[in-house]
Formats: C-alpha cells, sequence, structure tokens
C-alpha cells in the first residue's frame, strides 16, 4: 500500500514515549494518582459558557460556513482591539474563527509552503521552530513538505538567538513558529525580540505564525502579543504576520475547540481558501458559546487567580528542595532536576504516583544540545490540593536523591 512517505517522518508523541518509559515500572498503589504531565485545564468551564452552548443547539441543523458568523468574527476582533489595545481590526478580512489553535496551527503549514518557491532551489524549503517546542510544529512542517530547523532555547532566559542558523538557511525559510508566552518554559518575547524577527521577516519574506493560546493566564503583566508589537513598530498591515489564540486555557473549555487566526489579509485570504477545501468549519453553537466566552472577562481574571496561588503554594513548597524559576506567563513549571529527567519522570510516578513529563520528549538534539535535558514540564492543572500534595511528593521524592 502506498502512503505519504512523510508520515514516516514522524516521531512519537512525547505521552507515547511516557507510555513507554512508564511501562517499564509499576506506580506506588498507596498513592492515588496525579498528573502533571498534560496541559489540559481542569478548572470548571464557566456557567455562562455552557447556557450559551446549550440555548443555541438549534444551530445544529445548519451547515457552518467556514469564515464563521459575522457576529463572531466582529466579537473577536473587538477582543483584539480591547486586550491589545489596538485599531480594531476587519473582522471580513483580518479574523477567521478556527477549531483551537492545534488545528490551525497545522493546517496554516500546509497552506503556506510552496516547494516550486525558487528559494529552495539548494534544497527543501524550510520551517523553523523554536527547541523545546509544541511538536504539532515540526509535524506540520513534515507533512507539507518542509525540513524544521531549530533554534535552541534555554535556560535561564530562553530567547530565540536567531543568529544560531546561518543565512543560507534563512533564504529557504518560508515559515517560523513561535510560542509567546511559551511552552514549556513560559517566556514572554519582549519588543526587542519581535522587532528582530520582523526585521529577518523582511529580509527573507517568511510568514511568522505567533501561537498565543497561553497569553491570558498571567501573574500582574499582560503578555506582549505579535499584533501588539508590530502596531508599536509602525507595521499596522501586519505584514507576513499571524497569531493564533484559543479559548481552551483562557476559558477552561478545551473540549469546545475554539480559536481564531487574525493578521496579514493577504495570507489570511489564501489560508481562508485552504480551509474551505479543508472542511473544518465551527460547529454553529459552539460559535455562540465562544461569543459569550470572549465577551466576558471576568470568569478569565478568576482562572488566573486560580494559578497565581497554585504557583505560590507549590513553589514554596518545591523551593525546600529545587531552585524554583517562577514562569512569566502560562501555567507550567519548566522545572530543572538533579538527575536524568527520563529517569527522574519514572522514579518519581514508580515510588509517588505522580506523572510529570521529562523535557527531552519536548525537544530534538541539535548541534550536540537536547535543551530539554535535565528538566521535566510540570502543568498546575490540577486543583490546589492536588497541586499541592503533588508537590510534597516530589520534594519527598528530591531529597532521597
Amino acid at each position: 500500500m502506498n502512503m505519504n512517505p512523510d508520515l514516516d517522518r514522524l516521531q512519537p508523541y512525547p505521552f507515547q514515549k511516557l507510555a513507554t518509559l512508564f511501562g517499564e515500572v509499576t506506580p506506588n498503589a498507596a498513592y492515588q494518582p496525579i498528573n502533571l504531565s498534560i496541559g489540559e485545564p481542569k478548572h470548571a468551564t464557566p456557567p455562562l459558557i455552557i447556557d450559551a452552548l446549550c440555548a443555541n443547539m438549534a444551530g445544529l441543523a445548519n451547515y457552518p460556513t467556514t469564515a464563521g458568523s459575522d457576529a463572531l468574527r466582529h466579537c473577536i476582533a473587538q477582543w483584539i482591539s480591547q486586550r491589545y489595545e489596538l485599531p480594531i481590526l476587519n473582522a471580513k478580512t483580518e479574523v477567521i474563527p478556527v477549531n483551537g489553535s492545534r488545528e490551525a496551527l497545522f493546517a496554516f503549514a500546509q497552506a503556506v509552503i510552496d516547494r516550486s518557491c525558487p528559494n529552495t532551489k539548494n534544497g527543501d524549503p524550510v520551517v523553523v521552530c523554536p527547541n523545546p517546542f509544541y511538536q504539532i510544529y515540526k509535524g506540520a512542517a513534515l507533512l507539507a513538505g518542509a525540513t524544521p530547523y531549530f533554534i535552541n532555547t534555554t535556560a535561564p532566559d530562553h530567547v530565540l538567538n536567531y543568529e544560531q542558523l546561518p543565512p543560507e538557511i534563512w533564504q529557504r525559510t518560508q515559515l517560523i513558529y513561535v510560542c509567546s508566552p511559551g511552552n514549556p518554559n513560559g517566556h514572554v518575547m519582549t519588543l526587542f525580540e519581535w522587532k528582530t524577527l520582523f526585521e529577518l521577516s523582511d529580509r527573507y519574506g517568511f510568514i511568522i505564525a505567533a501561537d498565543e493560546c497561553y497569553s491570558e493566564i498571567y501573574f500582574e503583566t499582560p503578555p506582549l502579543g505579535a499584533l501588539e508589537a508590530a502596531h508599536i513598530l509602525g507595521r499596522t498591515d501586519y505584514k507576513n504576520l499571524v497569531m493564533f489564540s484559543s479559548l481552551s486555557k483562557r476559558s477552561n473549555v478545551p473540549g469546545m475547540r475554539s480559536g481564531f487566526v487574525a493578521g496579514d489579509a493577504n495570507v489570511l485570504q489564501k489560508f481562508m481558501l485552504y480551509r474551505t477545501y479543508h472542511g473544518c468549519a465551527m460547529n454553529p453553537a459552539v460559535q455562540a458559546a465562544s461569543i459569550a466566552a470572549w465577551q466576558d472577562e471576568a470568569h478569565v481574571k478568576e482562572n488566573r487567580k486560580l494559578y497565581t496561588e497554585k504557583f505560590i503554594q507549590v513553589s514554596k513548597i518545591l523551593n525546600n528542595v529545587l531552585r524554583v524559576r517562577l514562569p512569566e506567563a502560562g501555567f507550567y513549571l519548566w522545572q530543572s532536576v538533579p538527575i536524568s529527567d527520563t529517569l527522574f519522570a519514572q522514579q518519581l510516578y514508580r515510588d509517588y504516583n505522580v506523572t510529570a513529563l521529562p523535557g527531552s520528549y519536548l525537544a530534538r538534539e541539535v548541534r550536540g544540545e537536547n535543551p530539554g535535558k535535565n528538566f521535566v514540564r510540570i502543568a498546575l492543572v490540577p486543583s490546589l490540593s492536588e497541586s499541592t500534595d503533588a508537590a510534597q511528593r516530589i520534594a519527598e521524592f528530591t531529597k532521597k536523591l
């Protein structure tokens, strides 16, 4: 049977690797299991969203349009304007609702990559990604026929050092994925980092895909966004820039699969054409519930309070045995550990029934370095009591090392 040969280039997803690692041991049944490995929000979905979803079930009788309703697009445009202090976007040309940021991030590469581009005569088109990275970026690049190249983002600052890649790679680059706030490190890109990236985009002509799905989980200062940075720098046409956002983390509705892309109208026009054939229009009832979510900030503020309290309590416990560095935003602790990250995760699971994700599973070895090595990603998504219980177990485990 002939299949797409690029499928063979995909590596097992981190959680498949984790299942294999844990298959070698039996967890301590004296402890209730606590899973800190998956970034799946566990806070309650706000009633206003559930009510809006239930009240609009009649919409299931209609085929949705790829573009989504005018009401939803205008609502998203207004939210972007208020959140980032921007002139309101053109809801018809600069905003597209999508079925969660993951789906759109993957599909975007399929629409962007041009394998016949003259700049690729010396090799495949290139997609640049941070390292560690959200695994969708690499999979999207490979299945679009591009070659992924990585920029290592290392502690303590986790910045993208664009000089890691030589000019001949940038000349073949057609797309770069950036994630701010970063997964897994929580780094928020500065205006200088954005300025440098925009200048590279102007020089080499590549498109920037800015993944901002963690933008609404922060301590005090709202993270700088891609469109916001572009506007500050006078790039009001958002040339070659598209941001991706989602309600999953912001509003605790990962199962609703609702987000948006916004930015360069010329890029989005082509992406809309792709999506029309891709067949991924948003459920009308979900559209109505999304409007309710984007129009309400009270539940988002409460959500941030819950995460802040967990970070405070967990860091107090872990600081007794580990050097904890809080993220700038997001809900992950990117924690260095004193032994191999895989061994740490496996033994923590075996002895204390706590699941954490080895950092090396989120990265690749590039230029002789895996920047996830000797880190674990701890997702503070369970309740406060479960999170602090897990922290106590991690502290006890670490003391014995």
